[in-house]
């Protein structure tokens, strides 16, 4: 996983670290028991605190998306599956609301919306 970092954003650095790993979790592209790189790496491959490392890692810890082990290391969590399929449904949630405020910006109704989903499914087109 490649962490990428914006000093100008705004957003706290530790925030920045939790939400792209989070994301490679609820994406599927960081599997149950993958370990990750150690909170000293991390500080060090992104030349920040070792305490901005912690704090991200401590809130996804308190999350639930990852366990650390003394000694060991920090992997992503493989027991809190049904709190992964909320966070899941939460961003589909919002990417909904997202379609259905385009859609009636142009003014496509909310039934010809499905329908138009019905046809693309029938497609094939429910790729990602």
């Amino acid at each position: 996983m490649n962490i990428l970092l914006s000093h100008s954003s705004g957003e706290p650095i530790y925030s920045q670290i939790v939400r792209q790993i989070r994301s490679g979790i609820l994406h599927g592209e960081l599997a149950p028991g993958s370990a990750l790189p150690s909170i000293r790496q991390l500080a060090k491959d992104l030349q920040i605190s070792v305490i901005t490392t912690k704090r991200a890692y401590d809130e996804l810890e308190q999350e639930g998306l990852i366990d650390s082990v003394v000694g060991k290391g920090s992997f992503v969590s493989g027991g809190n599956q049904e709190f992964i399929r909320e966070q899941q449904m939460r961003q589909l949630e919002k990417q909904i609301r997202e379609l259905l405020d385009g859609a009636h910006h142009i003014s496509v109704s909310t039934e010809e919306l499905i329908e138009w989903i019905r046809l693309l499914d029938q497609e094939g087109g429910n790729e990602g």
